[in-house]
C-alpha cells in the first residue's frame, strides 16, 4: 500500500531541493528522518515536513506500521515562477525569476 504527501508552491528552487531529495530516496523513514535533521540545507527542513506528513497519512488513513515503511518515491517538480523586475541602467529593467517547487513524497511498507 502506498502512501503520498505532496507540498505545492514552495518557496524554494527545484535544483535546491533535488540535492536534499536524493539523499533520502529508497531509505527506511527513521534513516531518511535521521539524514534530514543534520542536513545543513535550506530544503531539509521543508522535506522533513511532507516526509512526516505522508508517514502520518500512511499510519492514519492505511493502518501502516511505521517500522515498515520507506520512502518509495520522492521527486521535485517546477512549480509557477514568481517575475520580479530589477531596474537597471538607462530606465531598463531585468526581469528576476522566484522559482517554486512542488514536492511529493510517496511511502510504502515492505514486502
Amino acid at each position: 500500500m502506498e502512501t503520498k504527501a505532496i507540498a505545492k508552491t514552495v518557496r524554494i528552487a527545484p535544483r535546491k531541493v533535488r540535492l536534499v531529495i536524493d539523499l533520502i530516496r529508497g531509505k527506511n523513514i527513521k534513516e531518511a528522518q535521521a539524514i534530514l535533521m543534520f542536513t545543513p540545507r535550506g530544503a531539509s527542513p521543508i522535506i522533513l515536513k511532507v516526509l512526516n506528513s505522508a508517514v502520518a497519512n500512511a499510519e492514519h488513513n492505511n493502518n501502516a506500521n511505521v517500522e515498515e515503511l520507506y520512502v518509495k518515491e520522492a521527486y521535485v517538480n517546477e512549480g509557477v515562477r514568481l517575475k520580479r523586475l530589477l531596474p537597471r541602467a538607462k530606465g531598463q529593467g531585468d526581469i528576476i525569476k522566484k522559482r517554486t517547487s512542488h514536492i511529493t513524497i510517496v511511502v510504502a511498507e515492505k514486502e
